[in-house]
């Protein structure tokens, strides 16, 4: 076998390879002695038949096997003897006019990875913005859980229903004075202001007392989904059961007892360490776009253009089908490709930090155990119908690819937590908001640490800085922290989410 670099501009590379006929016979011929003992022919004991029956029967197809065999063996041998790391899977082209019996002529074109020099991780200082959980702002949290399970007590039988109150009640519903289908219920719960019931209903029975029978009118809205109902005048006959007013909320033992906790001790410890995952969520977050900026803004080289075109494909297909879903898609697919140059450099970024990442933990020992990736690949098959379960494991475990991509943002966040280990970590306490300011604050390009272009990827443009939603990202903590940070307008909160994470591995 000959191998002739034709190529070798940046990290491209281009080959010809030439595989001589004499090599290509040899492989059918080993091809045909390994099936010659399982062929079956009349007239021939098994095993017996003669080699050259054998490959006048299958040699089309052993010619085929043999060569597609014979050319996988020259490409690890090309990846081999010069040391390359492709960082796509190359493209193989026969030469035109190859047949049985002559040479063949391999084009091999492939990007090989970039020469990175292992970054320091010495001297890697960061700040950590740390969210204290208040006594009431667990307080509050309780109250909010009590509001949500509201109780009512019976008013007596002189008591005037009014806003918050609740009745029981008896109903009838007719159109042009006959009863229709659905528009019945008896000891019905409604709670006076809470606009669960038609426009107009509530209103009506502002007033009434236990006992009372009331016949009031309504419109049924045009939009009503029964269809039959749609903008029709209806009226309801009443009959007022009970008055109730809402009962006091007390955060003690019986109202946690009512949630099946044991007290309201336990209750609030639940709660306590809700908030403060929630928290520590966001204070990572903080501390990963920090740190990612910092080596964003310490390492310049070029990266693979096949790998940045992937990378730009996953964010448009993802950009393009939420623009799709917008209230005025046409609007929306408008503003993303005015800003398709942005988008093209922040996937650029995401390469070049995933590589470091990768380099990073290649060179610290960071790897993803068997034991978690066995955790990994049993939660994701979750995701699938029982009896589909079992062939996604077996996919995975056979598809290098798909494992990969699967571990990928494991892995990312073992060496996000390797780097946080090995910085100088200063703590500092603010309040929720000022967190979520910071955030917004590196959402909106304002963080100190630059790379070079960074302006590009995040551009100051108020309208534009935001634009790629944090459905991009390839860990969720970073996405979550983001929709929590920032709940404005969706058109304007996604772009910088997309530019703080790395491409997968």
């Amino acid at each position: 076998m000959q191998i002739v670099e034709t190529s070798n501009e940046g990290l491209k590379r281009a080959y010809t390879v030439t595989i001589t006929a004499t090599d290509i016979a040899a492989r059918i011929e080993g091809e045909v002695k390994k099936i010659a003992p399982q062929v079956r022919m009349p007239g021939f004991r098994p095993g017996k038949v003669p080699t050259n029956l054998v490959r006048k029967l299958h040699g089309p197809s052993l010619h085929q096997e043999a060569l597609q065999t014979t050319i996988r063996a020259a490409l690890d041998q090309l990846v081999a003897d010069h040391a390359l790391r492709p960082a796509t899977q190359p493209a193989v082209s026969l030469g035109e006019g190859y047949e049985e019996g002559k040479d063949a002529e391999l084009t091999i074109s492939l990007e090989v990875l970039p020469v990175i020099e292992t970054p320091s991780t010495e001297g890697l200082k960061l700040e950590k913005l740390v969210v204290p959980v208040s006594d009431a702002e667990v307080d509050e949290a309780v109250a909010r859980i009590g509001a949500n399970q509201k109780n009512f007590a019976d008013a007596g039988e002189d008591a005037v229903a009014k806003d918050g109150d609740q009745l029981i009640i008896d109903f009838v519903g007719k159109l042009d004075g006959e009863p229709f289908e659905g528009g019945s219920a008896e000891d019905a719960p409604l709670e006076l202001g809470s606009a669960r019931f038609i426009p107009g209903f509530e209103e009506q029975l502002v007033g009434v007392k236990a006992g009372e029978e009331k016949t009031i009118t309504v419109t049924f809205p045009e939009d009503y989904p029964a269809e039959q109902l749609k903008g029709k005048a209806a009226t309801f006959d009443i009959t007022v059961k009970q008055v109730k007013v809402p009962g006091e909320f007390v955060a003690n033992d019986d109202f946690a007892k009512q949630l099946g906790l044991e007290g309201i001790d336990q209750l609030r410890g639940l709660i306590r360490g809700q908030l403060e995952q929630e928290t520590a969520g966001l204070t990572r977050t903080q501390m990963k776009r920090q740190l990612l900026d910092v080596l964003a803004a310490g390492h310049d080289f070029p990266v693979p253009d096949s790998m940045v075109d992937a990378e730009f494909e996953q964010i448009w297909q993802q950009l393009t089908h939420e623009a799709s879903h917008e209230e005025n898609p046409e609007e929306a697919l408008k503003e993303i490709e005015a800003e398709k140059d942005d988008y093209r450099r922040i996937a650029e970024r995401r390469v070049r930090l995933g590589l470091l990442l990768s380099e990073i933990g290649q060179a610290n020992g960071v790897v993803v155990t068997a034991q978690e990736m066995e955790m990994l690949i049993r939660q994701a098959a979750q995701q699938y119908r029982e009896q589909d379960r079992q062939r996604f494991v077996e996919y995975i475990r056979s598809e290098p690819l798909a494992a990969a991509q699967l571990r990928a943002p494991l892995y990312e966040d073992k060496v996000v937590d390797f780097l946080f280990d090995k910085a100088e970590v200063a703590e500092r306490e603010v309040t929720r908001d000022e967190l979520q300011a910071a955030i917004e604050a590196d959402e909106n390009g304002e963080a100190p640490a630059k790379a070079e272009g960074e302006e590009a990827a995040a551009p100051k443009k108020k309208a534009t800085r935001k634009k790629a939603a944090a459905e991009e990202t390839p860990a969720g903590e970073a996405g979550e922290a983001t929709e929590e940070a920032a709940p404005k307008k969706k058109a304007t909160r996604k772009k910088a989410a997309a530019a703080e994470e790395p491409a997968a591995e």
